[in-house]
């Protein structure tokens, strides 16, 4: 389910009218078979009379490769059920009504939120023209995240973090803050588990300020975008470009930082579907004061720091408790001694509910 970037992740299945599963498929890769091709070619004659019952409405558009519902009509499928329409301008109705139009029955949406919980990314990005940001934060029970003298490492368990990588497969990218880089100097790869592709990694850097020895910078394992907004230093940009990086600028907001809401328009130009946010506390506290966190991915150690310890966040100076920003939980695993904790805000259905985590 990782490697459909950018189209969404979409299965198949065609059963014959006495209830035999005759066909499956699901797309795998961008480019590949669409899911409704892969069943229509397991069947082979048996799609005749038959029903497909698919997690997206068949595409109706040329683009890589032909329409989907062109292909169910010819195989002579009699029924189509579908999971929900496609957020998809190109599409947007126009495979069911080109099924409907064939004299093929369509029935639908069905299990719509299950269906939509494969696809946030890519429903949001084509409903909101932003990819879908999962924050991941991990903090002690006194909401720490590190000790006075700068130590973190670790704040959670083995498990816990072997879990922050079965995101980072997930998604298309895991982004970064230019001080994450300098106090860690992470690599942000996928580790400890397989991964059929590495998720590119970005970092915002307003000043450009990313040391050219950093682990993002040497390491070629995946590509490294730098987001900045220091057009005044081609020198560096040219050696950062030379040595594998992407450097690309952005507009600053009044106090001089990364416009997040125009980083996020950018990254679905570059068709990116999910982003994992891996920051510091101030990026992670922005993404949450902007509304861009679609799930927030929160660990938590049975552990305490003191008062003299790192917050997790930097000061909101909110007046009312009323004003604070509200979250649902939406699930809760035991890993290890730590707790993971998912969260969405109340009234984001862009992935509702979420048994479809990685």
């Amino acid at each position: 389910m990782n490697t459909t970037t950018p189209n969404p992740r979409v299965g198949c299945v065609l059963v014959a009218p006495d209830g035999t599963l005759v066909g499956e498929g699901w797309h795998e890769r961008a480019g590949g078979p669409h899911a409704e091709i892969g069943a229509l070619h397991q069947a082979g004659n048996r799609a005749r009379g038959a029903t497909a019952v698919v997690t997206l409405e068949p595409c109706a558009h040329h683009g890589k490769t032909p329409p989907c519902a062109d292909a169910l009509i010819a195989a002579g499928v009699t029924r189509v059920v579908y999971g929900m329409r496609d957020p998809n301008p190109l599409v947007a109705g126009k495979g069911l009504a080109k099924l409907a139009a064939a004299g093929i029955e369509v029935v639908g949406p069905v299990l719509e939120a299950e269906c939509r919980a494969l696809n946030p990314g890519f429903i949001r990005r084509m409903t909101a023209h932003r990819p879908a940001f999962f924050l991941k934060t991990a903090a002690t029970l006194d909401g720490r995240i590190a000790l006075a003298n700068g130590m973190s490492r670790w704040i959670t368990g083995e498990a816990a973090r072997r879990d922050v990588h079965r995101w980072r497969a997930r998604c298309c990218a895991v982004l970064t803050g230019i001080g994450t880089v300098l106090a860690d100097d992470p690599l942000l790869t996928v580790r400890h588990r397989p991964a059929l592709r590495q998720p590119i990694r970005i970092v915002l850097d307003s000043h450009l300020r990313i040391p050219e020895n950093a682990q993002l910078v040497r390491d070629h394992h995946a590509p490294t975008w730098v987001i900045t907004t220091d057009a005044a230093n081609p020198e560096k940009i040219a050696r950062l470009t030379q040595m594998g990086c992407t450097v690309h600028c952005l507009p600053t907001t009044v106090d001089g930082r990364i416009d997040l809401h125009a980083l996020a328009r950018w990254l679905a130009e570059q068709s990116l579907n999910e982003v994992l946010v891996e920051a510091g506390a101030t990026l992670a506290s922005a993404f949450l004061k902007n509304s861009l966190v679609d799930r927030w991915l929160h660990y938590l150690a049975p552990k305490a720091f003191g008062g003299d310890a790192y917050p997790l966040f930097p000061a909101w100076e909110l007046t009312a408790v009323a004003a604070a920003p509200k979250w649902r939980i939406d699930r809760v695993r035991r890993l290890g001694d730590d707790l993971s904790l998912e969260l969405v805000e109340p009234g984001n259905d862009c992935d509702e509910p979420h048994r479809a985590a990685p």
